[in-house]
C-alpha cells in the first residue's frame, strides 16, 4: 500500500543561523565538513560541525542567499549552543553569526509540490524571494526544503501532516543531529560521506584528521541503517544484538511514526552486528528492530 507523501508541511523543529559578511563562506569552509568556498548560488551543502575529536556537534543544510549571506538550517534544539560555539572561532574573519529563525519560514515540500522534482539532492533554485533546496527522496517521492522570508506567503499546495514529513526524513536515510546524540558519531557513522556531507579534498577543519583516518585507513566499524520497530523507541537509546545483551552495538539516531503502524528509525550500528543476529532497543524487555533497505548506495560500494 502506498501512502500519500505529497504536500507541504511547516517545519517548526528546524532553526536558521545566518552568517553575514564578505568572509561568510570562507569562515564556514574552515569550520565545517563540506566545501563552502566554491558554493554556488544554485547549490546547497549538507555539512557537519565537529569537535576536535571528529564527533558531530551539529548538522546543517547550508546555502547562499547572496554573495555575502549564508544560511545554515539545523535542528532548533541545537541552534543556541551551536551558534555560541561557532561564534567563538570567528576571530578576525569578516563574518557575523546570528539566530535568524524568526526571520524565515521553513516548509517541507513532497511529491507533486516539489518544483522540478527530478533535480538531484543539494541543488538549489531561487523562486522569487524563496530558496528551494532539493533533498534526498523518501519512499520514492521527491522532497525539498523551502526557505523564505517570514513575511512571505506560504507555498501553495495541499497540506502535509508534519508527522508524515518527519517520517520522510527517516526514510530518506539522511539523519539530522539533535541534542540526545551530540558528539556520539563521526560523520561516516551516519553515512554522511555517502550522501554529500563530507568533502575529502577541502582544507582543514576541526576533526578532519579523525574523519580522514576513518575513511582511508579502514577503521570505520559503524554505519547508519533504517529499521522498523513495533513500539516507540527514544533517540539516543542503546541498541543490542540479542546474542550479546551486555554490550550495546548501536544507537537510535532519529525516530518517526510510520503511516502503516509502528515506528521507523535511523540507527547507527556496528557493521558486524547488523550483518548477523537479531537486534533490539534496550537490553531488558527490548523492542525488536527489523532492518530495512537503505535508499542509496554507500560510497564504498559504488
Amino acid at each position: 500500500m502506498t501512502y500519500p507523501l505529497n504536500g507541504i508541511a511547516p517545519l517548526s523543529h528546524l532553526g536558521v543561523i545566518r552568517v553575514e559578511g564578505e568572509d561568510a563562506a570562507k569562515f564556514l569552509h574552515g569550520q565545517l565538513t563540506q566545501d563552502f568556498a566554491l558554493l554556488g548560488m544554485d547549490q546547497a551543502r549538507l555539512a557537519a560541525f565537529l569537535s576536535a575529536k571528529g564527533r558531530m556537534q551539529a548538522s546543517f543544510i547550508g546555502f547562499k542567499r547572496s554573495a555575502t549571506e549564508v544560511l545554515l538550517v539545523c535542528s532548533r534544539d541545537l541552534l543556541p549552543p551551536t551558534l555560541k560555539r561557532l561564534s567563538m572561532f570567528v576571530l578576525r574573519a569578516k563574518a557575523k553569526l546570528t539566530d535568524a529563525t524568526n526571520d524565515f519560514a521553513l516548509y517541507g515540500l513532497a511529491g507533486d509540490t516539489v518544483p522540478d522534482g527530478s533535480q538531484p539532492a543539494w541543488t538549489k533554485a531561487d523562486i522569487g524571494t524563496a530558496s528551494v533546496v532539493h533533498l534526498y527522496p523518501a519512499d520514492g517521492q521527491p522532497r525539498a526544503l523551502w526557505v523564505a522570508p517570514a513575511v512571505d506567503p506560504a507555498p501553495a499546495g495541499p497540506a502535509l501532516d508534519a508527522a508524515l514529513w518527519l517520517w520522510s526524513e527517516v526514510k530518506s536515510g539522511v539523519a539530522t543531529l539533535t541534542t540526545p546524540v551530540v558528539e556520539a558519531f563521526v560523520p561516516q557513522m551516519l553515512n554522511y560521506e555517502s550522501v554529500g556531507g563530507v568533502n575529502f579534498k577541502k582544507g582543514c577543519y576541526p576533526g578532519q584528521e579523525v574523519v580522514a583516518r576513518s575513511q582511508f585507513r579502514g577503521t570505520l566499524k559503524r554505519r547508519a541503517y533504517i529499521a522498523h520497530a513495533a513500539a516507540e523507541v527514544a533517540v539516543g537509546a542503546e541498541v543490542f544484538n540479542t546474542a550479546d545483551l551486555e554490550q550495546p552495538c548501536g544507537t537510535v539516531v532519529q525516530v518517526a511514526s510510520a503511516p502503516s503502524g509502528g515506528f521507523d528509525t535511523i540507527v547507527s550500528l556496528q557493521i558486524s552486528a547488523a550483518q548477523e543476529g537479531s537486534l533490539q532497543v534496550g537490553a531488558t524487555d527490548g523492542v525488536a528492530l527489523a532492518l530495512l533497505p537503505l535508499p542509496y548506495a554507500l560510497l564504498e560500494d559504488i
